[in-house]
């Protein structure tokens, strides 16, 4: 008679680390699908925040999570199934596992605590309100989510690129940097300098240079933003840190790229800004996003191999 032999499949647990691990590395990879600007990648990434936070806490002991009005539910964490009818497990609210991350972790700051509790706010907001607060959101927030994200990664004994790849985890390290860097505060004397010089011009001269401006940032290639000595438009460029992503819309193609800013220009008050982390220091360093628009029939034509050559109109 043959014997038959099973291995009983080891269930993991809901609330530990691993599980609530992968589940934020689910939400990552739905948070990169979509553009840096996009709302779905804000509110995607407000999942990815607290998966992780609970994956921390959860690195301690899972019974960190329960919610301790019952003794079901810390029963239920240390890996037993309650025999309460109808039992549902109920874990802490993720504002008292950013504070118990906080107490526990000295990595995990105050300021840290204060961002991760600002940004899940956001996320209620869209869920339990009519208003859209993603709609148009700035990526300045960017570093500072993604800083919160290595420290919390970093209890775990994991890095960032097991939950971003390789790719979006450089450009979040260069987020980081830039953000921390505290010679960029230096670039506030600039703009002071520059506004003071502004401020003395005659109104018919900054009238004049303001229209200039306005013209100029218009014809130019880059990303079109305010400049913070004079209040004129001025233009920040970069290099493209995502592969251009198409789609038709009718008869036309639409292609849009996403950017980091490395240079500011303002001709009006002649302000120059140069390097990512001066860029943040005053709220110029969020990636933008360049959108191009053509026509199908065009984007798809073959390739004129002879362009650039006159005709040749010699007769043999």
């Amino acid at each position: 008679m043959n014997t038959i032999t099973t291995k009983a499949k080891k269930i993991i647990h809901p609330w530990s680390t691993e599980a609530l691990l992968a589940k934020a590395q689910r939400y990552a990879e739905e948070m990169c699908s979509h553009s840096r600007d996009d709302w779905r990648f804000g509110l995607t990434s407000t999942f990815v925040l607290e998966f992780l936070a609970r994956a921390s806490l959860a690195k301690t002991s899972p019974a960190l999570l329960a919610d301790t009005k019952t003794w079901n539910n810390l029963y239920f964490a240390l890996g037993y199934t309650p025999n309460t009818p109808k039992y549902i497990p109920k874990s802490i609210d993720i504002s008292e596992v950013f504070s118990r991350l906080r107490d526990i972790n000295p990595a995990f700051t105050s300021e840290l605590e204060g961002f991760a509790a600002k940004h899940i706010s956001l996320r209620n907001e869209e869920l339990h309100a009519g208003s859209t607060p993603f709609d148009g959101l700035s990526t300045n927030w960017l570093a500072k989510f993604y800083e919160t994200c290595t420290v919390l990664l970093d209890s775990i004994g994991e890095e960032l690129d097991l939950l971003l790849g390789d790719e979006e985890s450089q450009i979040a390290f260069l987020l980081i940097a830039a953000s921390k860097d505290e010679s960029s505060k230096a670039v506030a004397k600039a703009i002071s300098a520059h506004k003071t010089v502004w401020d003395t011009k005659e109104l018919a001269e900054k009238d004049s240079l303001s229209k200039k401006a306005s013209a100029w940032a218009t014809r130019q290639a880059g990303h079109r933003v305010t400049c913070p000595s004079c209040g004129n438009e001025a233009l920040v460029t970069g290099g493209p840190i995502s592969g251009p992503n198409r789609k038709l819309d009718g008869d036309l193609i639409i292609e849009a790229q996403e950017y980091l800013p490395s240079k500011f220009e303002c001709i009006a008050c002649q302000l120059k800004i140069a390097g990512l982390s001066q860029l943040s220091a005053c709220g110029l360093g969020a990636t933008y996003k360049s959108t191009s628009t053509y026509e199908a029939a065009d984007y798809y034509a073959p390739e004129d191999k002879f362009a650039g050559f006159d005709d040749d109109n010699n007769e043999y």
